[in-house]
C-alpha cells in the first residue's frame, strides 16, 4: 500500500542536554522511566530524572570527568539513563558497551580509546575488575550516593556542570565493538549527529507524551538509543524497560505500551504467536471474513480483534522496526489486525537512521523514504536496477573506525548494502554485498530474500542460506540451512516427532519457494540445523561459520543425487 509522501511539521533540537531539559520543564510531573524495583513497576518523572541527571553530572565534574571518555556497562535502567545523560550533557563523550562482551574484549577498548572511567552494573563485576586500575570503577549502586553529593552542591551554588557549554561537533556517543579477527571497530557520533536523527524523526513518526515505550532492546545499541530511548525522552513520552525477553509477554500487561522498537525477529516472535493461537482455536476462517469486513478502519480493528490487542497490552498502536527489512506478510497481517509498523533503515555499526516510513509514506516490501534532511542514492546501477546504497546526511558520523561493510568516500557513505529506488523515493533493501551470489550467467541470488520466504512457513524457525559452486555445473547450489520450529511439529505431530516429518515439511517448504521465485533462484538442497543458531544483539543470525558447518550434510546430499 502506498499514501502521498509528505512529513510532520518535525521539530529542532541544538544538543541533547537542551531537548532533555525542555521535555523536563514540559513534563515535569509525568513519567520518563518505568523500572521494576522490588517486583513492581515503579514511574520515575522527568523531574526526579533531571534530577538525578544534574546532581551526578555536577559530582563527575567535581571529580574531574570533564572531556573524558567513560564507558557504560549494563542492562537498560534507571542507571545506565542517568549516567549516559549525564555525560553527554556537556560532560564528556560516553561508550556505551554491549554487556554480553568479555573481559578481554572490554580491557582492549579501554585501553585503545583511553577511557577515564567505567560505570557498570554489579553484575559485570568480574569483567570490570579485569580492566587497569587507573580506570575508575563505579557500581550502579554508588550512583545514589554521587547523586546526592552533587545535589548538595547544587543547593550550595555550584552550577558550573549546568553551564557547560556543548558545540554541534562535540563528540556525543562512541560505540565499539571487537570483530571476530580481534580488529577495534566503531564509530563516533557528535551531538549534531544525534540531534538530527531525533529531529527526523519528529517529522516520520509523531511520538506522543501519552505514549509508553517498551524497550525490549539493548540500549547500548544505536538503533534503539536512537528510536527507543533519545527519541521518547525527548517528546515527553514514557520509557519502560523490559526485563528480558523471556519476560516480554508479562512485561507487556504490566506497562500496557503504545510503541514497541524492535527487530524482525521480535515482529515474527509475535505474529506467529498470534496466527498459532487463532490455528488452535480453529478460527482461522472466521478471522479472515473479519479482517474484509473491517476494511483499512483501525478502530473497528481494534474492536473486533479486541482479545489479540489485549494479549499486547490493549494499547499497542505501533511497531518501529529496523535491522533489517521485515517480512511484507507479517507487515501486512499486523496491520490487518489493527497494528502499524513503520520500517526504518539504517546501519547497526554506522547510523541509526537513513530512510524510515511513517502513517502517510509506506509499503509493505520498503524501508520508506529518505530522512527529509538527507540525500539517498543508488550507485554503480545495474540491469535491474539494484545497486549499492549510498547517502548524505548530517547524521553520517565523524569517524568509523576499522573495517566495515561502509566507508566513507566523497561525503557520501557507501552502505555496503544493495538496493533499489522507485520512481517515488521508496527505498527496497535486496541484501548485503558480500553476501549476495553471482550465478555463472551474471543473475545475482540475495540470500536475505530466500530467507524471508522459507520463514513464512509455520516448521521454519530460523532460516539461512548459503551457497556452495558445484564444480560438475560450474555454479553455485542454494543450500538452505533451516532449524525446526519445534512447538509447530508438535502441535501437528505430537512431542515424538520424527527427522522423517522434518526432511517432509522442509521438502514441501522448499517447494513452495521455488514455486514463487525465479528459476536461477532455486534452492537445491537443505540442512537441518537442530540447534540454535548464534544471535547478534539485534537477534539477527551470525552467519559466519554457518556455510562451513553445514558443508558435510550438503555433501552427502549432493553424493547421493
Amino acid at each position: 500500500m502506498k499514501l502521498p509522501i509528505k512529513y510532520h511539521e518535525g521539530k529542532s533540537f541544538e544538543n541533547i542536554r537542551s531537548a532533555i531539559r525542555a521535555a523536563a520543564r514540559r513534563y515535569s510531573g509525568r513519567p520518563a522511566i518505568m523500572q521494576k524495583f522490588a517486583g513492581a513497576y515503579r514511574e520515575i518523572s522527568y523531574a526526579e530524572l533531571l534530577y538525578k541527571v544534574e546532581g551526578l553530572g555536577t559530582e563527575l565534574l567535581s571529580r574531574g570527568f570533564y572531556g573524558k571518555k567513560i564507558i557504560l556497562l549494563g542492562e537498560n535502567s534507571l542507571e545506565w539513563t542517568t549516567v549516559f545523560l549525564a555525560a553527554v550533557s556537556g560532560l564528556g563523550t560516553v561508550m556505551p558497551i554491549d554487556k554480553d562482551i568479555s573481559a578481554e574484549n572490554l580491557a582492549k577498548i579501554a585501553e585503545s580509546d583511553e577511557a577515564f572511567a567505567v560505570f557498570y552494573s554489579p553484575k559485570y563485576d568480574e569483567k570490570v575488575e579485569s580492566l587497569p586500575a587507573e580506570i575508575k570503577k563505579y557500581s550502579f549502586n554508588a550512583i545514589e550516593a554521587l547523586i546526592e553529593e552533587g545535589a548538595s552542591k547544587l543547593a550550595l551554588g555550584d552550577t558550573d556542570y549546568l553551564r557547560l557549554s556543548i558545540e554541534p561537533d562535540d563528540s556525543a556517543i562512541i560505540f565499539r565493538s571487537i570483530s571476530s579477527s580481534g580488529e577495534l571497530r566503531g564509530m563516533t557520533l557528535s551531538q549534531r549527529n544525534v540531534c538530527f536523527d531525533l529531529s527526523e524523526l519528529t517529522k516520520t513518526v509523531i511520538c506522543y507524551p501519552e505514549d509508553v515505550y517498551l524497550s525490549v532492546l539493548p540500549v547500548s545499541h544505536v538503533y534503539e538509543l536512537t528510536c527507543g530511548f533519545l527519541y521518547p525522552l525527548v517528546s515527553g513520552a514514557c520509557i519502560a524497560f523490559c526485563e528480558g525477553l523471556r519476560y516480554m509477554s508479562r512485561n507487556i500487561q504490566e506497562v500496557k505500551p503504545t510503541v514497541m522498537v524492535c527487530v524482525p525477529f521480535l515482529l515474527e516472535t509475535i505474529y506467529r504467536k498470534i496466527k498459532s493461537n487463532i490455528r488452535q482455536k480453529g478460527s482461522e476462517k472466521r478471522v479472515r471474513a473479519a479482517i474484509k469486513l473491517t476494511g483499512s478502519s483501525f478502530g473497528l480493528k481494534k474492536r473486533v480483534f479486541s482479545e489479540i490487542h489485549d494479549s499486547l497490552g490493549g494499547r499497542l498502536r505501533l511497531f518501529i522496526s529496523g535491522g533489517s527489512l521485515a517480512d511484507p506478510e507479517i507487515v501486512r497481517g499486523l496491520r490487518e489486525f489493527g497494528f502499524r509498523t513503520a520500517q526504518s533503515y539504517g546501519l547497526s555499526d554506522t547510523l541509526p537512521l537513513i530512510a524510515i516510513g511513517s502513517d502517510f509514506a509506506y509499503t509493505d516490501n520498503s524501508v520508506g523514504v529518505c530522512v527529509q534532511g538527507g540525500v539517498l542514492d543508488i550507485y554503480d546501477i545495474g540491469g535491474d536496477g539494484i545497486g549499492e546504497i549510498r547517502y548524505k546526511g548530517d547524521n553520517i558520523p565523524a569517524s568509523i573506525v576499522g573495517s566495515s561493510p561502509a566507508s566513507l568516500r566523497d561525503g557520501w557513505l557507501y552502505t555496503g548494502e544493495l538496493g533499489r529506488l522507485d520512481r517515488d523515493g521508496f527505498l527496497y533493501i535486496s541484501g548485503k554485498k558480500k553476501n549476495v551470489f553471482v550465478t555463472a550467467s551474471g543473475k545475482n541470488i540475495f540470500p536475505e530474500e530466500l530467507e524471508a520466504l522459507l520463514r513464512r512457513n509455520r516448521f521454519v524457525n530460523e532460516a539461512v542460506v548459503v551457497g556452495y559452486v558445484n564444480e560438475a555445473r560450474a555454479d553455485y547450489d542454494i543450500v538452505a540451512v533451516l532449524r525446526p520450529e519445534v512447538s509447530e511439529f508438535e502441535e501437528a505431530y505430537g512431542k515424538n516427532f520424527t527427522r522423517g516429518q522434518i526432511d517432509a515439511e522442509f521438502n514441501r517448504a522448499i517447494e513452495a519457494v521455488n514455486r514463487q521465485t525465479a528459476p536461477h533462484k532455486k534452492i537445491h538442497f537443505f540442512v537441518t540445523h537442530r540447534e540454535e543458531f548464534a544471535l547478534t544483539p539485534s537477534r539477527k543470525v551470525r552467519r559466519l561459520g554457518v556455510a562451513e558447518e553445514a558443508k558435510p550434510e550438503y555433501l552427502r546430499k549432493l553424493a547421493r543425487t
